[in-house]
């Protein structure tokens, strides 16, 4: 693999942990649904389409109102929780100072991601950022990814990489004729890869870095 013409990545469990956050919110909102709790594991296996895609599912006819408990409960915690996945702000100032233009493709809502991304100070890094709901579609389809590109001005071929963690984020580089990598902080190759494997998987930032060392980007 050769240095990318840019990186986008996705966002909740790739660059940062805000599970705490989702997971507190998405129960406030079954509770308030009438539908049973689940615990974390449930939460992290079942998350990771955007709201308008996974809450119709879920909650029927009344998914709008549930879209409304979820995001009120997500907005009075989710700056006060988040934080960094360890060695994600080495790699992404590294990468800035090489000069790889960066984005986000996210299923979070748009205007959580730019909070975040604010909040943690991270907006320079960054040409584009695109969350549930910016486009017509949200992942696994490709409109996200083409848009951001379309923005940052590189064409979506094999030169451009999507890191992420889900195979959600697989299938939409796939989608999109990108290269796509995971980088998971656990052990598990999700079964749901085998559709849509990636070009290379990492358990951590750290190996992600040592992987740069190899290409190289300084």
């Amino acid at each position: 693999m050769n240095k990318p013409a840019a990186i986008l990545f996705d966002w909740d469990n790739t660059l940062v942990d805000s599970w705490d956050s989702i997971h507190w919110a998405l129960n406030q909102t079954l509770e308030a649904m009438g539908h049973p709790l689940w615990d974390m594991a449930e939460t992290r296996r079942r998350v990771a389409l955007s709201l308008k895609d996974s809450f119709p599912t879920l909650f029927g006819d009344r998914w709008q109102e549930a879209r409304k408990i979820y995001y009120d409960s997500f907005a009075e915690i989710h700056l006060a929780h988040l934080k960094p996945l360890p060695g994600a702000p080495n790699i992404l100032e590294r990468l800035h100072k090489a000069g790889i233009p960066m984005g986000i493709v996210s299923n979070k809502s748009g205007p959580f991601i730019r909070k975040e991304v604010a909040h943690l100070g991270w907006s320079s890094y960054f040409k584009h950022l695109m969350g549930a709901g910016d486009a017509e579609a949200d992942k696994p389809s490709d409109l996200p990814v083409r848009i951001a590109l379309e923005v940052i001005g590189v064409p979506a071929d094999g030169n451009v990489w999507f890191v992420g963690d889900a195979p959600v984020d697989m299938e939409c580089a796939a989608n999109a004729g990108i290269c796509g990598l995971v980088v998971r902080h656990d052990e598990v190759m999700d079964e749901g890869f085998k559709a849509r494997p990636p070009e290379r998987f990492f358990q951590s930032w750290s190996a992600f870095a040592s992987f740069l060392d190899e290409i190289p980007v300084p």
